[in-house]
């Protein structure tokens, strides 16, 4: 999977000075609120594949001793207007 930017991106947020291109990149998220960053990231055929066979997808997070709460949803958009839609 590799994070993509979207439509509703408000910040790109940049790989730490101390890793590797091959080890992190930036990432597009949206944080207009100050409260979430949200990203979008894409599945390659093969990730899909692995989605519908095993039905699991895995979270990492690189924080260091805990993990901050996070959230993953698979929808096709988690914006919704005001309309509802």
């Amino acid at each position: 999977m590799e994070p993509i930017k979207f439509k509703e991106a408000t910040k790109n947020l940049s790989k730490p000075t101390s890793m590797t291109d091959e080890e992190c990149a930036s990432m597009w998220v949206w944080n207009a609120d100050e409260k979430q960053c949200i990203s979008c990231w894409k599945m390659n055929w093969k990730d899909r594949l692995k989605a519908l066979f095993y039905g699991k997808v895995w979270v990492g997070v690189i924080s260091g001793k805990t993990q901050p709460p996070i959230w993953v949803d698979p929808s096709k958009t988690v914006f919704i207007n005001e309309d509802g839609k």
